[in-house]
């Protein structure tokens, strides 16, 4: 019963709070503030990965495992 209220405190947080731009956002009529906010969360996506690509890189060049 306590892990059935967790997981719903954890999918009211997420709906109710982290999710609340996203539905102000979605109501709106304009695509291209929309299509950047997508655009802005793939660049830093990308981002995140290809510095950690040169992380393992730099531990394969050092030999550590």
């Amino acid at each position: 019963m306590i892990a059935n209220n967790i997981f719903k405190a954890i999918g009211d947080f997420f709906t109710n709070v982290l999710f609340t731009p996203f539905n102000s956002i979605r109501f709106m009529d304009n695509w291209w503030l929309q299509s950047t906010v997508s655009w802005i969360f793939i660049a830093i996506t990308f981002a995140a990965f290809f510095y950690w690509l040169g992380e393992l890189r730099k531990y394969k060049k050092a030999g550590n495992e």
